[in-house]
């Protein structure tokens, strides 16, 4: 018994899958060459192929650039006052809106800039907040 679970196992997870994976791989390699993505532990490729999901808050707070706005403005100190009070799922929603993604490149969070921005528009009720994911800029209103 134990050597025909043996067999059936090697059977299914290497097996029946070596064409496909071999086509997968022979594809992938062509992209990525592997002798690039060798230098990397596991771990650290998972986090450069997935980037962070664990994202200090503040620390992203603190490297927010304003133009038109100072960071004691009210509107500045209403906005970082409502975010913190928000789940992390919705957190990490805005974070798709800024950047269309909901993780920090896998370079960390020390370099991930972005900036807030007042459209400087002429009834800012009106207009809703936009982003530049490029640019990872929000465009705030007033």
């Amino acid at each position: 018994r134990k050597e025909f679970v043996d067999l059936y196992v090697n059977y299914v997870f290497n097996e029946s899958i070596r064409k496909p994976f071999e086509d997968f791989m022979q594809g992938f390699l062509r992209g990525c060459p592997a002798r690039k993505w060798k230098m990397f532990l596991p771990v650290e490729l998972q986090t450069v192929l997935e980037g962070h999901t664990k994202i200090d808050w503040h620390l992203l707070e603190k490297n927010v650039t304003y133009r038109h706005y100072g960071m004691l403005d009210q509107t500045i100190r209403n906005f970082w006052t409502v975010f913190h009070k928000l789940p992390e799922e919705k957190k990490k929603m805005f974070l798709a809106f800024l950047s269309g993604s909901d993780r920090i490149p896998g370079c960390g969070l020390e370099y991930f800039k972005f900036s807030i921005v007042d459209p400087q528009v002429e009834n800012p009720d009106e207009v809703y907040p936009s982003a530049s994911t490029c640019s990872r800029i929000l465009f705030l209103p007033r």
